[in-house]
């Protein structure tokens, strides 16, 4: 059995898996993870043209699309059989533009994980390391019927 919040191939898998299922914005991304932790996610996606606004640099709702489809991974990750979550609070603040065609990576990590909501900090970085945002977001957790 894994340890809690260690890396597992399965983790991962279960967090493609999640990837691949969802639909719209988040499949628009073309993101793709890296690393799938209970405590961490990390995943990437390169800038397209459709990304970008007029100036070829990536639109804000994109920075939060991304960040928020990383940080409700995390949170799946840590939900039990029968249950699901949403975003109910989302902080965003922007520190640099990212260009058409370069990388972002996204480093997700739980400030929260309570029995009913979850709050996930990602952090957006350039490949060189520079921070191009920070997104705060709470997630809820829902038992289905």
């Amino acid at each position: 059995m894994p340890r809690r919040g260690g890396m597992t191939e399965d983790l991962r898998a279960q967090a493609e898996a999640m990837l691949a299922r969802m639909t719209g914005v988040p499949r628009f991304l073309g993101l793709s993870v890296v690393v799938a932790e209970k405590d961490r996610v990390v995943a990437e996606m390169t800038i397209g043209p459709d990304h970008c606004t007029e100036a070829d640099s990536v639109h804000g709702g994109v920075m939060m699309t991304f960040a928020d489809t990383v940080g409700a991974l995390g949170t799946c990750l840590n939900l039990r059989e029968n249950q699901f979550t949403t975003t109910i609070e989302s902080k965003s603040n922007f520190f640099a533009g990212t260009p058409l065609g370069q990388k972002l990576i996204a480093e997700s990590v739980p400030l929260h994980r309570g029995r009913r909501t979850q709050v996930w900090e990602t952090n957006l970085r350039h490949e060189n390391g520079r921070l191009a945002a920070k997104i705060t977001q709470t997630q809820i957790v829902i038992d289905s019927k």
